[in-house]
């Protein structure tokens, strides 16, 4: 340890300059990581926090909400497979409304008051309680879609409260509006006046105890024809361009991964062979491996958590500076875990100057006139 801590007190800004550049890595991955669960919210945010576990398609809809469709029958049949403990019918759909006095689109999201569809994760006021109230995404609060402002749509023939406020719960990037299935027909009716009836977009489902979400979704695909249903998870993962987002981003976070990797492999492999010398010097007079070993273990160490307090800094940095359109959160946990990644990929890039370090031979001092040993 006191070996480890003099080096790095003489060569102090080389240390720094590595520390810093692994803490640009760091901040740049954990930025991206923030990203994607930013903009994939975005997305699908109302259906991932929502408490139906089980999401039933239309089998025609090709797991797309957008194209679902189901009849009254495939809903009441839904509650009759064996498994479910409460079931009810899902109706989504966009709307132009008037928030604010600014016309938008925004998504109403229909479902059974106190069943499968309410938000998870209100953060304000309260759940709806009866018709032609909602909670809304928390984001779009200042847009006019905060508690106790009135939302109308179809030329204010449908006013909608705002009641309460939930986080990530938006839905294909626009303002969501958790509703009483009966204030969703009404909307449609109010948009579609000549429709003879509204069918429902999907269901949801609960499943009894001892059955799991994925074994119900089987179930309920089995039992009722003509639906395709799926635990909530896959459905998310299933929505459009959800999949082909996730894999554009994990491809650079797996990138800057292994550049983090190599510049850490690559600068103490540099610095190993610069002291090679005075390593083999130590050797000569009694500094056995293992010490030596620690010595440099210790140094990856300080510079790889120097570096990761270094990104989670800049990205406490950058959340401060984001908009409340797109906000960028320090979450601690993904700190934590990036961390805890870059610390194990260290300790990997660390392995060829290990063995360096191990296969330096004492005895050379004698050969090297630099050394003081005779040629």
């Amino acid at each position: 340890m006191t070996l480890a801590l003099r080096e790095i007190r003489r060569a102090k800004l080389r240390f720094g300059l590595l520390a810093g550049a692994v803490g640009l890595l760091v901040f740049l991955i954990m930025f991206q990581q923030t990203l994607l669960g930013t903009l994939l919210g975005y997305f699908t945010g109302a259906l991932e926090n929502q408490s139906g576990q089980v999401v039933v398609y239309g089998e025609d809809a090709r797991r797309n909400i957008e194209g679902s469709v189901l009849t009254p029958d495939q809903v009441a049949a839904v509650a009759g497979v064996d498994g479910v403990a409460e079931s009810g019918p899902l109706g989504q759909g966009t709307f132009t409304v008037r928030a604010d006095g600014e016309l938008t689109d925004a998504v109403l999201w229909g479902h059974t008051l106190g069943g499968p569809g309410s938000p998870t994760t209100l953060s304000s006021g309260r759940l709806p309680e009866a018709d032609f109230e909602a909670v809304a995404s928390s984001i779009d609060a200042g847009s006019g879609f905060g508690i106790g402002d009135t939302v109308s749509l179809a030329g204010d023939a449908v006013e909608i409260t705002i009641v309460g406020l939930a986080r990530d719960a938006r839905f294909s990037v626009l303002p969501a509006m958790f509703v009483s299935y009966a204030t969703y027909e009404a909307a449609v009716l109010a948009v579609n006046p000549d429709a003879p009836f509204v069918p429902a977009t999907a269901a949801l489902a609960n499943p009894v105890d001892g059955v799991s979400p994925a074994e119900l979704a089987e179930r309920i695909t089995a039992a009722v024809p003509g639906v395709d249903a799926l635990d909530r998870a896959t459905a998310v993962a299933e929505l459009p361009g959800v999949s082909a987002v996730s894999q554009s981003f994990n491809l650079i976070l797996l990138l800057a991964f292994v550049v983090v990797t190599l510049v850490i492999g690559f600068f103490f492999l540099i610095i190993t062979v610069q002291k090679a010398d005075a390593v083999t010097l130590l050797k000569a007079v009694g500094a056995d491996t293992s010490t030596l070993v620690r010595s440099l273990l210790v140094q990856v160490a300080l510079v790889t958590v120097a570096g990761i307090v270094i990104g989670g800094g800049l990205l406490q940095v950058a959340s401060l500076g984001s908009s409340e359109e797109f906000p960028i959160e320090a979450d601690p946990a993904l700190v934590a875990g990036t961390g805890a990644i870059i610390i194990v990929l260290a300790a990997l890039a660390s392995i060829g100057s290990i063995r360096r370090v191990v296969r330096l031979d004492a005895t050379a001092v004698v050969s090297r006139p630099s050394m003081g040993g005779i040629s």
